[in-house]
């Protein structure tokens, strides 16, 4: 039975669940959290890490402070687990923290002053759009490379453009992290409150209770980590999202003057990058963190393509920015899953189980280059890798996680790569025998008769339930 008008979040409706602990500790072996004062001087920056199974937090005691542009109030306490975060301060602070992070340390030397001035460089351009109702706002990507920044630039430039009365589209390219969505997704929305601080913007909108208003993306599932693992599917999928950016930039006049915010992958290509940048008709093209990077778009975007009008931008790498090791990538993948599908601590979820007959189910399976193919292709011969490879339900797609599109059953596999996705269901256990399996959905009900498309990426995780 179909579900009419089915959205992202409405896919994410559950009931309370308390029973549910996938990472609960013994309370009589667990000692007292410790609470420390810190005394913050201006201009300096409070920088800590915390391990996941663990929390720590924090309440601003006195003065101002903000998370990645994002200012906090007194006397509030936020929680933090699992995250690398860092809490500046123009004018000096008092902070509570309770708790022991893994690392923490006070530094004076931040990149913020670059920021900001990027940030009025970008209003003064909203100004000029707001005279000219022909002139289109500022068009930002941020490009460098992995673990430079660039996702706690576009939350700077995002949370500050907010607190100005704008309302950014901000568009996330990187299929490794999931911005409002699950990783593997191309995702993008409008921002005109502000953000979760204790989120980062980075999990999938629920039903549940929420302390800031909920933003609804706009989701397009890509399934794979790097953007050439399947180069015309990831196109294909940029061309997409910047046509339904450009529609909503074009539809609200405040959309039309605060222009959008986009963030990439820190592997892609020059040429992912010039598609991108000509697909979102991009103006401003910011490099962090790399000198030879920001060179070589000079070469490209200012020198031979000088008619382009696209402004290249060279901004310093944080000295807060540190190497995420692929464990902790991993369980952060993990988390965002089970959030999905389970609710966190304060905003617990109950998933269903439904049965549903392999016979019933339209799966496609993103398809994925192979380098030994690709490598011995005649020169100047394309590559026919496929969009999706349509496959049959196997006890090997146990614990995967599958996408169901805004599609229906007979469309072309073009149309089904592009199409946008409703929400995402959990693969629980596949029984080949008896031709059925159990999967966890967010709603109650039979599974709505839409195409599922699976991949490698998020990995299969059997942490989930059981």
């Amino acid at each position: 039975m179909a579900v009419p008008g089915l959205q992202l979040a409405d896919l994410s409706i559950g009931q309370s669940f308390p029973n549910f602990s996938s990472q609960s500790t013994d309370p009589q072996s667990a000692e007292p959290p410790t609470e420390k004062i810190h005394e913050i001087g201006k201009c300096r920056e409070w920088r800590f890490e915390v391990a996941f199974n663990t929390t720590v937090e924090v309440k601003l005691l006195k003065g101002t402070a903000e998370i990645f542009g994002t200012e906090l109030p007194t006397g509030h306490k936020f929680t933090f687990t699992g995250c690398k975060s860092a809490i500046y301060t123009w004018s000096g602070c008092t902070l509570s923290v309770t708790g022991t992070p893994t690392v923490e340390y006070t530094s004076e030397e931040t990149p913020m002053t670059s920021y900001t001035n990027l940030h009025f460089a970008l209003e003064k351009l909203r100004g000029a759009a707001s005279e000219l109702p022909s002139k289109q706002g500022p068009r930002v990507m941020i490009i460098g490379p992995e673990d430079a920044g660039k996702t706690s630039l576009v939350k700077i430039l995002t949370a500050y453009a907010v607190r100005q009365g704008r309302m950014p589209c901000v568009v996330n390219l990187d299929p490794k992290e999931g911005m409002l969505s699950l990783p593997g997704t191309l995702s993008a929305t409008s921002f005109s409150t502000i953000m979760d601080v204790e989120e980062h913007f980075g999990s999938s909108p629920t039903s549940g209770p929420s302390p800031v208003p909920v933003k609804l993306p706009l989701v397009y599932y890509y399934g794979l980590a790097s953007p050439e693992a399947n180069a015309p599917l990831y196109r294909a999928l940029v061309s997409r999202m910047a046509l339904a950016v450009s529609s909503r930039l074009s539809e609200e006049d405040g959309s039309r003057v605060s222009g959008c915010i986009i963030d990439t992958s820190g592997i892609a290509s020059y040429d992912v990058i010039s598609h991108a940048v000509s697909e979102f008709s991009v103006d401003t093209l910011v490099v962090v963190g790399s000198e030879r990077l920001y060179s070589d778009m000079v070469r490209r975007f200012e020198g031979r393509e000088a008619a382009s009008g696209v402004t290249v931008v060279k901004l310093a790498k944080s000295g807060g920015c540190v190497d995420r090791e692929e464990a902790f990538l991993k369980q952060a993948r993990e988390t965002a899953i089970r959030e999905y599908f389970f609710g966190e601590p304060k905003r617990t979820l109950s998933p269903y189980t439904l049965t549903v007959g392999l016979n019933e189910v339209n799966l496609w399976r993103v398809g994925e280059a192979s380098p030994l193919i690709s490598g011995v292709l005649p020169i100047g011969t394309e590559d026919t890798q496929p969009l999706l490879v349509k496959t049959t339900p196997t006890s090997l797609l146990q614990h995967s996680v599958a996408a169901v599109l805004h599609a229906e059953m007979g469309d072309a596999v073009e149309v089904l790569a592009e199409s946008s996705v409703m929400g995402f269901v959990y693969i629980a256990s596949v029984d080949d025998q008896k031709h059925y399996m159990k999967v966890l959905a967010p709603v109650p009900g039979r599974l709505p008769p839409k195409p599922l498309v699976v991949s490698s990426f998020p990995e299969p995780t059997a942490s989930l339930v059981g």
